[in-house]
């Protein structure tokens, strides 16, 4: 791995990791404040709703200013919103942490954008695995440390433990992005992009294999927002759970999904192809959602079911961010990114809105039904691309293939 590439990964680990320390809280804050399932996981949903409006800004933002001053930004808003949780006694204060938290949500697009800028089209893969790997890990990480930090009873569970850990490990990824991670994108190189930029419809418009991608990639990561949003409260009216122990089955989840992003995609990449490997992985992921929700009370199913999901999800991630980037021309890469990011943000808002309704209305396990029927069409969507990249990918691979693209960075 090249030396800016792990500073990434490092950024990448410390930043989600504090994210992931409260995903299994949010449920329990909102049942100790007396909200009904809907209400949470459309406060959950929040999160992605201003991440969505957000994310093609900060991806136009970085390709003008540097994939630095991004990272940074975006990192000390997160870090805001974390006090204001810590300090959160009603429904208001947790619906500004998670807005606030997703509008400054840009470091997403940022960091796919520098591991794009930094690598050939032939690695491009492989580097996105890295940094879902990072984000897996974050996850991995975090879940359990955020439960194991609150406790295992729902009633006495501290929130404010967790929250202040995720203060001080975004400002510890703020101080590594700014000492240790050089810029990837050379002020000559941002002099070209002064204009505004495309917009995200104008880019979908233009280019058909984006529409594709981001296409599957609203599919999928909607699904995976409905399992993520119902999981925590499916668990608890099921099992009667707390959030050590939920903390720990997505653990297990997360695991997966890194051993996929961080290690298989590499082996697999080169004899399936992208879109290929993609699609497999929602064959995968939308089979174990099918097995959770068939499950009943049985526990080693759910875990086939989860491990599944998450395996799934590992090839689906990596390939499809390659593909959006491949999409790209060098002067756009953030804007691209940004739209593909704001595909997935808002994927992220409809699935936690609709999970509560699904489960309140159609019973506990249809969540997963409808999560695994919506992500079919994904497949499609994803083989579709490969006939329709070519009229893109030119002029991007051959801005990227420059011989000076690759040595403005120390360390390579």
């Amino acid at each position: 791995m090249k030396s800016p590439l792990r500073v990434l990964f490092c950024v990448s680990i410390i930043d989600v990791l504090g994210f992931g320390v409260l995903i299994p809280l949010i449920p329990y804050m909102g049942e100790r404040f007396n909200a009904s399932p809907e209400v949470i996981t459309a406060i959950l949903g929040s999160y992605s709703l201003c991440q969505f409006i957000a994310a093609p800004f900060w991806g136009r933002m970085s390709d003008r200013h540097g994939r630095r001053a991004i990272l940074m930004s975006s990192l000390g808003g997160a870090c805001l919103s974390y006090a204001v949780l810590a300090v959160a006694n009603g429904l208001g204060l947790l619906l500004l942490s998670r807005m606030l938290a997703g509008f400054m949500a840009g470091n997403l697009a940022a960091a796919f954008a520098y591991a794009s800028d930094v690598s050939t089209p032939q690695e491009r893969a492989h580097s996105m695995g890295i940094v879902g790997a990072a984000i897996g890990v974050g996850f991995m990480v975090g879940i359990p440390v955020g439960g194991t930090l609150s406790g295992n009873d729902a009633a006495t569970a501290n929130f404010v433990r967790p929250a202040l850990v995720s203060v001080a490990l975004s400002l510890l990824a703020i101080l590594l992005v700014k000492f240790k991670l050089p810029e990837s994108r050379m002020p000559a190189e941002r002099a070209q992009r002064r204009e505004r930029g495309a917009s995200p419809l104008r880019l979908l418009r233009e280019r058909a294999a984006l529409r594709s991608i981001a296409g599957a990639a609203l599919l999928v990561v909607c699904s995976y927002g409905i399992l993520e949003s119902i999981f925590v409260i499916w668990a608890f009216g099921r099992f009667g759970v707390g959030p050590r122990t939920v903390g720990l089955a997505l653990f297990g989840v997360s695991l997966l999904t890194v051993l996929m992003q961080g290690g298989f995609i590499r082996a697999l990449v080169p004899r399936l192809g992208e879109a290929v490997l993609g699609a497999l992985g929602v064959l995968a992921y939308a089979l174990g959602l099918v097995i959770v929700a068939v499950a009943g009370h049985s526990v080693p199913l759910v875990g086939v079911g989860l491990a599944l999901a998450g395996l799934g999800m590992g090839a689906f991630t990596p390939c499809a961010s390659a593909l959006a980037s491949k999409q790209s021309r060098e002067s756009d890469r953030g804007a691209v990114m940004g739209t593909y990011q704001a595909s997935t943000s808002l994927a992220r808002v409809i699935g936690p809105f609709v999970s509560g309704y699904l489960y309140e209305i159609l019973g506990p396990d249809s969540p997963f039904l409808v999560g695994a029927f919506i992500t079919l069409p994904a497949i499609w969507l994803l083989l579709r691309s490969r006939r329709r990249a070519p009229d893109a990918e030119p002029a991007a691979a051959a801005t990227e293939s420059a011989p000076s693209r690759r040595s403005t960075l120390p360390g390579q």
